[in-house]
């Protein structure tokens, strides 16, 4: 496996390998490799002839108040995990290689970028659309992959692909989590053990929900507040949003049809944790 800096070297590399007919799949990270992190970079060594994971902590998707700079890094750790899990190379560009210059544009998904995380994290989506735009025209993938936990993430991106005619296909794949359920996610480094205990209740309450809905309940109402008094029980946690959605255009849902997702975005402490499962009624 080989570690490369420069662009413009992965793009060239990225050429070659397509004038000879060869598959590439992109993982795209910020890097602290986990578990679900690596059950992408499996499948696209499974799937295609070279894997490529980028690992760089994008400054446009922070806000001035977040958590850009203790965002978690080991590049030696992740270097070892990408490897073990198969991956040909990594890309690891730096700022200047990635924002050279005065750097004015931007790639951005109209109204469904300003609706849940996105509206306590205004611009998070311009920021993430934009690297991704730019990692898809550096590497050229064929197929890029991404974790269904970053659900919001994954419908904001198959949207961009569409409209722009960009060719690549966008795999979404499941949410991998810890033995109690916990979905896994590198923020999760941030909590301490009585905040890790506490950060169950976004599981459990996603539970609740699937139960009532398979009991029969389709008003979103109703189950927004039972899982909400549920998740109100921990003194730790607050809540920044709870809804039932459209799986594929995020629409909040008056009845429960069709193929939805519960998302919920929780606080912790000081620290944001976001969730989501999919259903088919």
């Amino acid at each position: 496996m080989k570690l490369i800096r420069n662009p413009n070297q992965i793009q060239d590399l990225s050429l070659k390998l397509k004038s000879k007919g060869k598959r590439i799949g992109l993982v795209p990270t910020m890097g602290y490799l986990h578990a679900g992190h690596l059950s992408l970079v499996r499948r696209a060594v499974k799937e295609c002839d070279v894997a490529v994971v980028s690992i760089y902590v994008n400054p446009l998707q922070f806000g001035p108040r977040e958590d850009f700079k203790r965002y978690p890094r080991n590049l030696k750790q992740d270097m070892l995990l990408a490897k073990t899990a198969g991956a040909d190379y990594v890309f690891a560009p730096g700022d200047t290689d990635m924002y050279r210059g005065e750097f004015l544009t931007t790639v951005g998904v109209d109204k469904i970028s300003s609706i849940l995380c996105g509206t306590s994290r205004p611009g998070h989506f311009t920021g993430v659309t934009t690297v991704v735009t730019k990692l898809f025209n550096i590497v050229l993938p064929d197929i890029s992959y991404f974790g269904q936990k970053d659900a919001q993430q994954a419908v904001i991106i198959k949207k961009m692909v569409r409209d722009l005619n960009v060719p690549v296909a966008i795999k979404v794949l499941p949410t991998v989590r810890e033995p109690d359920g916990l979905a896994m996610s590198s923020r999760n480094a941030y909590l301490n053990r009585s905040q890790r205990q506490d950060a169950l209740i976004l599981y459990k309450a996603l539970g609740r929900a699937r139960c009532l809905i398979r009991q029969g309940e389709r008003n979103p109402r109703k189950i927004i507040s039972v899982i909400k008094r549920l998740i109100q029980r921990v003194d730790s946690a607050r809540i920044d949003y709870i809804d039932i959605v459209d799986a594929a255009d995020l629409s909040s849902k008056k009845k429960i049809t069709g193929k939805v997702l519960v998302v919920l975005a929780v606080f912790i402490g000081k620290f944001r944790l976001i969730d989501n499962i999919a259903l088919r009624v």
